[in-house]
């Protein structure tokens, strides 16, 4: 095997990984084959040598060609959410088995980020949030069909900052998950489920938050997690 195709396989190991953090980005399966595209292109021009943790070296590629799309597009900083967003896949922390230390790694810095976003949150600390988070930002909100108009897509630091509500509420209990495979929690409010959010983090920021706000999904979605609560 020559040494394209052993990039070329290392690639698709991550595949679904990074075309389900460019759509949680973009919201267009079309879009988010591009992006994850660019990022084998850059991949196959510079090499994996240097590269000690691949998929999160690919994970900022690809955050960052969607942040440039998104930038392109022109986006207003508050737009409705005309897209129903996919259930996600919520398992307990530390589902992953203890040989893939390279993701276990990248799972905890990102618990760390997310970690000081809530801290920020409870704390009341505006300065704080907007600088864990990257300056484009997308929050995505799906607070499902019985609340369709409550549904939208915010962008910006500042703007994603100013709805960070779940987290400064005191009566939330906030069970770490992790959502398709990166950081996230299961929020609930006296036992109850409450909303479900993942975290997409690339060179220490947060570049997308994926929210969801429809108790009876939650439950659903969110049982492996709430089952230990």
């Amino acid at each position: 095997m020559d040494e394209n195709e052993w990039l070329a396989e290392r690639f698709e190991e991550h595949r679904a990984h990074l075309r389900a953090v460019a759509y949680r980005m973009l919201g267009s399966l079309s879009e988010a084959d591009d992006a994850v595209q660019d990022a084998w292109l850059r991949l196959s021009r510079s090499g994996a040598d240097e590269v000690e943790n691949l998929r999160g070296w690919l994970t900022t590629i690809v955050a960052r060609v969607c942040l440039n799309m998104l930038r392109a597009r022109g986006v207003r900083r508050e737009e409705s959410l005309e897209l129903h967003l996919p259930d996600p896949i919520v398992s307990r922390e530390g589902a992953l088995e203890p040989e893939k230390e390279a993701l276990l790694a990248d799972p905890a810095r990102q618990r760390a980020v997310v970690d000081a976003f809530f801290a920020a949150a409870r704390g009341g600390d505006f300065d704080a949030l907007v600088a864990v988070l990257d300056p484009d930002v997308v929050l995505r909100e799906d607070f499902g069909p019985r609340r369709l108009a409550a549904s939208r897509v915010i962008h910006g630091a500042a703007a994603v900052a100013r709805q960070a509500r779940i987290g400064a509420n005191p009566a939330a209990q906030l069970h770490p998950a992790l959502v398709n495979g990166a950081a996230g929690v299961v929020v609930t409010v006296g036992g109850r489920p409450f909303a479900v959010l993942g975290f997409t983090v690339a060179e220490g920021k947060i570049v997308a938050i994926d929210a969801f706000g429809d108790p009876q999904r939650i439950r659903r979605i969110a049982a492996a997690v709430l089952a230990d609560a």
